[in-house]
């Protein structure tokens, strides 16, 4: 058995991009909707291994609002990272635009970590 996360937000193209710059990761299978401006459904690897599935929102997501709010109903752990620098060049990726709720800093159980809700309203812990 496998568990793949998967996210679905508004202008998954650039969202896509954004997962690939923060995690270093590649695009390695894709499937656009038909005028070819947002995926249908799209998986990005890292270092050959699946990481994360996303998809277009059928529905707006108020990311305003989750930022305001600072809504946390599920955060995607991203972990084993490899380094600090790793670590903080996400933070500086996926906070662009975001809200930071933990900078980047230790906790009891991991020397470097940081949690984010990033400009797609997606929430994530980051950690070495």
């Amino acid at each position: 058995m496998k568990n793949y996360t998967q996210v679905y937000v508004k202008n998954s193209a650039e969202a896509a991009q954004h997962y690939c710059n923060a995690f270093g990761a590649e695009i390695t299978c894709e499937y656009w909707n038909e005028d070819k401006t947002a995926y249908e459904h799209c998986e990005l690897s890292v270092s050959g291994e699946g990481f994360l599935a996303l998809s277009e929102a059928q529905h707006p997501c108020d990311v305003a609002l989750v930022h305001k709010l600072k809504w946390e109903t599920m955060t995607f752990n991203v972990f084993e990272m490899g380094s600090e620098a790793a670590v903080r060049h996400a933070f500086d990726v996926l906070s662009d635009g975001g809200v930071v709720l933990q900078p980047v800093g230790p906790l009891p159980w991991n020397p470097c970590n940081a949690t984010v809700i990033d400009r797609y309203g997606v929430c994530w812990w980051i950690a070495i």
